[in-house]
């Protein structure tokens, strides 16, 4: 109501003695439905992940430490680092930082997308799916970077990382990795559709050979 009679107002050449609620009274745009986020929360999810975006490389290290300390058996399917069996060692490992930035700019680009949820799917569908090429990965490995990340984001923003945001980055993690699992097992169905498609292929291929070689036979 009150963006209309804004609006009516404007129309109508009032003035700032109306008392007329402003623009800013209208709020944020609604969100797309997909999102499990309000606009609000969206805005304040990207403006946080800004003080994220400047120390990407130290919030990374962090959040993989953290998870080999949680997880220490992820280690082995790291051929470039597994044999880093300290904090200190991961600490300041090269592979282990580009490995962790090559990470944080994924996270990046998929919270930069929340804007556009069609490109957001698409593209972490795509990383999702990437990870069947790596062997001895499981879908559940992807939910065990959750509260790694959550830390992570905790030690770098500090004082700035109020109960509110944190209920915010909860939601957001949970979402992509839901996004994340859902490309990974979509997949495995696109995978399961070709290999059909291939056999059915070469059934019906098969057929009217193994057919004319009993004609000449």
């Amino acid at each position: 109501m009150g963006c209309e009679l804004t609006k009516l107002a404007s129309s109508n050449g009032g003035s700032k003695g109306n008392n007329v609620p402003s623009l800013d009274a209208c709020g944020p745009p609604p969100t797309d439905s997909r999102l499990p986020l309000t606009a609000k929360q969206k805005y304040t999810m990207v403006a946080s992940w800004k003080g994220i975006s400047r120390a990407m490389e130290t919030t990374g290290i962090h959040m993989f430490i953290k998870l080999f300390e949680e997880h220490s058996d992820l280690l082995e399917m790291f051929a470039n680092f597994k044999e880093l069996k300290t904090k200190e060692e991961q600490a300041t490992s090269e592979e282990l930082q580009e490995h962790a930035n090559k990470v944080m700019n994924t996270l990046d680009e998929g919270i930069r997308g929340l804007d556009d949820l069609d490109t957001f799917f698409e593209f972490i569908h795509q990383v999702g799916a990437s990870h069947r090429r790596l062997p001895g990965f499981k879908q559940e490995y992807f939910w065990r970077i959750e509260e790694p990340f959550l830390s992570a984001v905790s030690n770098t923003l500090g004082d700035r990382y109020t109960q509110n945001v944190e209920g915010i980055y909860k939601l957001t993690i949970k979402f992509i990795i839901e996004t994340l699992v859902a490309g990974y097992e979509s997949s495995a169905n696109n995978n399961e559709d070709v290999n059909n498609a291939n056999l059915s292929t070469t059934g019906s291929a098969a057929g009217p050979t193994t057919s004319g070689d009993k004609k000449t036979s």
